[in-house]
């Protein structure tokens, strides 16, 4: 820029050379005599105009002004990177054998299957196809969520901790005098600590037991959509202690607000998006009931 700047000042000043010469010689029109000696005392500046022309030297010049400009794009590829994909390791989707598709399609549209026979049950889904789709996943949840094993399974649980002093007995009676008032069957227990303490000779496990309560209404109109639905019923209410002897009740969190917007294509009904809403409310109020120690 320094040298444009002092080449554009050499070619203005040699560009107004004849200007000043004109203006030097309009007042010799009025004096005659006095013309020849200011044209002669006017004359060196032309000559000494000539250290100037090279000026003409700027078509050599050209080239560098170029070279700046082409500069300027070079920061832009580091603008084009995803910061969303950088935790994501390519192989991982270069492995998957789907014709260019990286997700396996293993189900259409309730809405475009029409209406089904209820209960009835979809065929397998391959174990090869399986794995592959949560080989796809594992980068997604392990990088880019960084979530680990227990993270997935706390994501997946709904928790409450038991108010200090009230005993783990307590918590029991009191989950099931609520279930009982919310209509709900206490049909079943697992005692797995006693297993740990008979089977394994583990004496210093926590105390830790599964309740099973059920709504058989709403589980009917479940399993009239999904059959597969049977593997989550009874639903199930966990009791257990903590390494710090806190008491936790813990269910699996299937909360219907995940779904909202999507119940018509999935194939749920009002009616049973309404009774699975209730149900879940009821389950969680047996927890509350238990946590707070209320008779």
């Amino acid at each position: 820029m320094r040298y444009l700047t002092r080449l554009s000042t050499s070619l203005f000043l040699f560009a107004s050379l004849p200007v000043l010469a004109q203006q030097v010689e309009a007042p010799a029109a009025d004096a005659p005599v006095a013309a020849p000696q200011a044209v002669e005392a006017v004359t060196p500046a032309p000559a000494a105009a000539p250290p100037a022309v090279p000026a003409a030297a700027a078509p050599a010049a050209a080239p560098p002004v170029v070279q700046p400009v082409a500069v300027v794009p070079v920061a832009a590829p580091a603008a084009m990177v995803n910061p969303y994909m950088q935790w994501v390791p390519v192989p991982a989707m270069q492995s998957l054998p789907f014709g260019g598709l990286p997700i396996p399609l293993i189900g259409q549209p309730q809405a475009s299957m029409g209406k089904q026979k209820p209960y009835t049950m979809r065929p397998p889904i391959n174990p090869e196809v399986k794995r592959q789709m949560m080989q796809m996943m594992m980068p997604i949840m392990n990088n880019m969520f960084r979530m680990s094993m227990p993270d997935a399974m706390n994501w997946m649980a709904h928790k409450i901790k038991v108010k200090p002093g009230i005993k783990f007995d307590e918590v029991i009676e009191s989950m099931n005098l609520r279930a009982n008032q919310l209509n709900f069957k206490h049909v079943g227990e697992n005692l797995m600590y006693k297993d740990f303490q008979a089977v394994l000779n583990d004496k210093d496990a926590p105390r830790i037991e599964v309740h099973s309560y059920c709504d058989i209404a709403v589980g009917r109109e479940l399993l009239k959509i999904s059959p597969e639905f049977v593997v989550f019923l009874p639903c199930r209410i966990a009791v257990m202690e903590d390494g710090d002897k806190n008491i936790w009740v813990l269910m699996i969190d299937w909360n219907m607000d995940w779904v909202a917007g999507y119940s018509q294509q999935m194939g749920i009904t009002p009616e049973l998006a309404k009774g699975a809403m209730e149900l879940r409310d009821k389950m969680e109020n047996i927890m509350q009931a238990g946590a707070n120690g209320d008779i």
